[in-house]
């Protein structure tokens, strides 16, 4: 008897498959998502609202979410926003919104991942994939204690970024919680301060999946957002016709 395909990602807290929450209202679509994904060694929890997807998450973050964004209780950006605020998990959204600022608008919302329906059910699959290979370092530092394994963390401006859990605090040490693609583009800058980084470069290191070219630009526009105080310049510059660099000194620390 031939088994599907083993999945990275694997859940290392719980030593099983990643748990992934569908938040979808369309029952036949909720059906077919988890079917598929269970055929490849996935668990899932279905949510037809977003209220009870916030419950299911106050007692366990999932590996990955796949979020509609049409739900019939709570506009789009205000549940990733919700979900942000808890911690990084890749968040894939679905729309029946096929235009490309349709997507920027997802983007901007803060997803990982935008697809637009109808779609393949082996198509998310790919992604939840992709999106759990590139959410690998978050997940495992969640998993381990502080105490045994050490984490690298970069100070900046009285900042602080940990890219191990994508967590970015303020100097006033209010946090917030990065996406992946954010985090990764957020790394690469920090891992060359002063330095111009292309679009192709910051691409190839945040948002290897994205199709759209746009994409890095939304990104470094809300990592930008997240990084405003008042009265104080930009850290991100963007160079143009050559990319974006990164303005503050920066002292990467372990502890």
């Amino acid at each position: 008897m031939n088994h599907p395909d083993p999945i990275q990602g694997r859940d290392v807290a719980a030593g099983t498959d990643p748990l992934v929450f569908i938040i979808e209202d369309e029952a036949d679509i909720r059906s077919l998502l988890a079917e598929t994904l269970s055929t490849y060694r996935f668990r899932t929890e279905v949510f037809a609202t977003a209220d009870a997807a916030l419950i299911g998450i106050g007692q366990r973050m999932p590996s990955a979410i796949i979020l509609d964004l049409g739900l019939p209780d709570m506009d789009g950006m205000e549940m990733i926003n919700r979900v942000r605020a808890r911690g990084p998990v890749p968040i894939l959204v679905l729309s029946a919104r096929a235009h490309a600022s349709d997507r920027i608008m997802g983007l901007e919302f803060g997803a990982d991942d935008y697809v637009v329906k109808p779609f393949d059910p082996r198509e998310i699959v790919a992604r939840v994939r992709s999106l759990l290979r590139r959410a690998a370092p978050a997940a495992t530092s969640t998993s381990e204690s502080s105490e045994r394994v050490p984490r690298e963390f970069a100070r900046f401006e009285n900042w602080r970024f940990e890219p191990q859990s994508h967590r970015l605090v303020d100097p006033d040490g209010e946090e917030t919680f990065l996406s992946t693609s954010e985090a990764a583009i957020l790394t690469a800058l920090l891992k060359a301060p002063r330095r111009v980084l292309s679009r192709d470069y910051l691409l190839e290191h945040g948002g290897r999946d994205d199709t759209l070219d746009r994409a890095i630009d939304v990104r470094i526009s809300r990592i930008r957002k997240k990084l405003t105080r008042p009265d104080t310049p930009t850290l991100i510059r963007t160079v143009y016709g050559s990319g974006y660099m990164l303005t503050a000194q920066v002292d990467w620390v372990s502890g």
